[in-house]
């Protein structure tokens, strides 16, 4: 599949989490954003990747394997690759889409460390805070 969207960062808050992440959840979450969000975008709302949260808010839904990811994409598993890829994992992160087919990532946070609502809604609450100063600084486009 070829990339139809490109995915930036707003701030720092998206790094700091990705950096946070243990290796194994970073390259998960790299290749579904490489070979789904990229790929269908805002589309990922018509099933189970995406959810609109309201206002332009999104959030993206990453709970498979490394090994899923890669073969639902077509894409071969790299035989270097530990083994262990076929682990699930349980990742939010939080975006909006914008302008000429532009993904923002904003935030997220790994959701089988702390799968409770109260955490749940406390990362939306930061992630509507970075969204709702994004576009008060006028940085959306038509």
């Amino acid at each position: 599949m070829t990339s139809s969207w490109s995915v930036d960062y707003e701030g720092d808050s998206f790094e700091r989490f990705f950096l946070s992440l243990p290796e194994y959840e970073q390259a998960v979450l790299t290749a579904a954003i490489e070979h789904v969000l990229e790929v269908h975008g805002i589309d990922i709302c018509a099933g189970e990747w995406g959810k609109p949260l309201g206002d332009g808010l999104y959030e993206f839904r990453v709970r498979r394997s490394l090994d899923a990811i890669l073969a639902e994409a077509g894409t071969e598993v790299p035989q270097d690759e530990q083994p262990g890829t076929d682990r699930q994992v349980l990742l939010r992160v939080f975006c909006t889409f914008h302008g000429s087919r532009i993904v923002l990532l904003y935030s997220g946070y790994n959701k089988k460390k702390d799968p409770s609502d109260r955490r749940q809604q406390q990362e939306i609450k930061k992630a509507r805070k970075i969204h709702a100063r994004w576009k008060r600084e006028g940085r959306t486009q038509p």
